[in-house]
């Protein structure tokens, strides 16, 4: 039975451990949101305006989803104490993206509110990828 026991335990994020993250993946989806309160603010075709709202909000729970993996998978203990605003910072991005913001909302200025933070978090990501 021990030559069927694993030497070594690992964990990923996937099933394979493949240390691919960017905030890019946010920020596209972002830049969807925002785009598409725009359109929406110009057309008042009603069809149009119910598809806008969906895909805006599909897009909206892609943010938060890449946002959480960024946060659960890819930040460690040692970020936070280097950068100590990295909680509240994600916590204020996925609000930004959820009902309470661009999701719940057709205005661009929260959409672009949006690709602000998730800038900061870039910032901050690129830093501790550059240490």
């Amino acid at each position: 039975m021990s030559l069927l026991r694993p030497k070594t335990t690992v964990s990923a994020h996937c099933d394979l451990p493949c240390g691919v993250y960017d905030p890019a993946q946010a920020r596209i989806e972002a830049q969807s949101v925002k785009a598409i309160q725009e359109k929406f603010q110009g057309n008042d075709d009603p069809a149009f305006r119910t598809r806008a709202l969906a895909i805006k909000e599909e897009r909206a729970e892609l943010v938060k989803h890449h946002l959480w993996v960024l946060w659960t998978d890819y930040f460690k203990p040692n970020h936070v104490e280097k950068y100590p605003e990295l909680h509240d910072l994600f916590w204020q991005a996925t609000k930004a993206a959820g009902a309470a913001g661009a999701k719940g909302s057709v205005d661009p200025a929260d959409g672009q509110r949006l690709l602000d933070l998730i800038d900061r978090i870039s910032t901050i990501f690129w830093e501790t990828k550059a240490a």
